[in-house]
């Protein structure tokens, strides 16, 4: 199976939890590519067949990372239909800041569900403030995560 894997990130810790993630994806035989947001437009989803993991960081009042702006802004402008498209999102953030925690993971997340996509699993949720590491968790998640793909490809097929 095709995964793509989009990243937003402002100190490259996402970027560190992406690449933990696709080697692990990697081993289990999935073709997987990893892309910063900053390269995307809105026509990033363009292949049905693939499955698309959100991997972002929250920055400053609750918005989506600095690399990942035009790309949030471009899907919400030109609203592609993504009702064929299923996705996952792993967000990282940070409790101390109760207001706004992992809203950059939850922007995306929102979105893509207005715009169509389907989500498999649970959204990831990384808290910064609870000491543990956002990759070694992340790899964690990924088991369920993939467990849900699988089971939502067999309920497709």
């Amino acid at each position: 199976m095709r995964i793509e894997i989009f990243v937003g990130t402002m100190t490259g810790t996402a970027e560190l939890v992406a690449e933990e993630v696709a080697d692990s994806l990697r081993s289990a035989e999935h073709d997987v590519d990893v892309s910063m947001m900053d390269k995307l437009d809105a026509g990033a989803f363009a292949d049905p067949a693939s499955v698309y993991l959100i991997c972002t960081s929250t920055y400053g009042q609750g918005d989506v990372p600095d690399n990942a702006q035009d790309f949030f802004e471009d899907l919400k402008a030109k609203r592609p239909d993504l009702s064929e498209i299923r996705y996952g999102v792993i967000g990282l953030g940070d409790s101390t800041y109760q207001q706004t925690f992992n809203f950059g993971g939850k922007r995306f997340d929102d979105l893509l569900q207005e715009l169509g996509a389907q989500r498999i699993g649970e959204r990831f949720i990384h808290d910064a403030a609870d000491g543990t590491m956002p990759e070694e968790e992340a790899l964690t998640w990924l088991e369920g995560w993939r467990q849900a793909l699988d089971d939502a490809i067999a309920q497709a097929a």
